[in-house]
């Protein structure tokens, strides 16, 4: 397997740009958080399309493909902290020249809509990134301490991380890359250029305001696909403001995706702090690590 391209460490003269290259973005949200940042003795910048607003997007999607371009150009950008997901990665990603990232990475940080970047880079380009909180998410309480943590890789260090055992998990251990993000963005990439590689590694899934059903499809889709087939490691992040029909689903979020997983014997963790909750923890994607799931607690450790 093919070791993966881990950016350098930020250094006083990179820059972290703020772009948007999905969902519009309030200004509260970027104001506030380039404070955050620069109390953190970071150097921001901004990109000159992220607070435009083209219908429900940051911008037409050649102004967020040009943000997205400059900052993966700009040689004082050390790394690319995208505003908030949503969605319109998809609608940009074939216009974006990620080329010089193989011979001079980058960090690029987000979630939720910005799975679609992790996928690529983490396969197509085998640059790690970082699935963290956004701007949009600076009013969460925990987003303080959760930057504090992404400073910390930023600088070089990539803590353990560990998290309460829960009843439905499977015991035992698995190594491999850590890939995933969001479920129903996984499913969106599914037969196309950008889906996800699963062999040998272990996925991390998360999801927000899903119909329970549709989480069952997106899970079977999977299945059918061999995604779930060769996995290391399953950990499953919040699965928030689900929703049922009149007529119940008869499961929650994690019982589905016990039951689809239930032929295979790798280990599998629940409650991962990753996705649309509160606390939303960053770590790095693409990367190396080692999970050990207990009675008492999963832990993730960086190889």
């Amino acid at each position: 397997m093919q070791s993966t391209n881990i950016p350098p460490s930020l250094i006083s003269s990179n820059e972290i740009r703020i772009i948007a290259p999905a969902s519009a973005v309030e200004q509260e949200y970027i104001d506030k958080t380039i404070q955050s940042l620069v109390d953190q003795g970071f150097t921001v910048s901004l990109g000159k399309n992220t607070l435009n607003r083209y219908h429900q997007f940051a911008g037409t999607d050649a102004e967020r493909t040009e943000d997205f371009q400059e900052a993966i150009d700009d040689p004082a950008v050390g790394a690319i902290f995208c505003a908030r997901g949503g969605y319109g990665s998809i609608r940009i990603i074939d216009d974006i020249d990620f080329s010089s990232l193989t011979e001079k990475p980058k960090w690029i940080a987000g979630f939720s809509d910005i799975t679609v970047f992790h996928t690529f880079l983490n396969h197509v380009f085998n640059l790690a990134t970082i699935h963290s909180p956004m701007p949009v998410n600076v009013n969460n309480a925990s987003f303080a301490e959760n930057l504090v943590k992404l400073k910390k890789i930023l600088k070089g260090n990539k803590p353990e991380l560990a998290f309460k055992s829960d009843n439905l998990n499977r015991y035992g251990k698995g190594k491999g890359k850590l890939v995933g993000g969001n479920l129903s963005i996984l499913y969106s990439l599914q037969s196309t250029k950008y889906e996800i590689n699963t062999m040998g590694n272990i996925l991390l899934i998360e999801d927000v305001g899903e119909q329970l059903y549709h989480i069952d499809r997106m899970m079977q889709n999977l299945l059918h696909a061999g995604k779930l087939e060769g996995l290391e490691g399953l950990v499953i992040g919040g699965m928030s403001d689900m929703k049922d029909k009149r007529r119940p689903f008869g499961k929650t979020a994690y019982e589905i995706v016990l039951d689809t997983v239930r032929k295979f014997d790798y280990p599998v963790a629940f409650g991962f702090p990753a996705g649309h909750i509160e606390n939303n923890q960053p770590f790095i994607m693409g990367a190396e690590v080692e999970i050990s799931i207990n009675k008492n607690d999963t832990k993730i450790i960086y190889s």
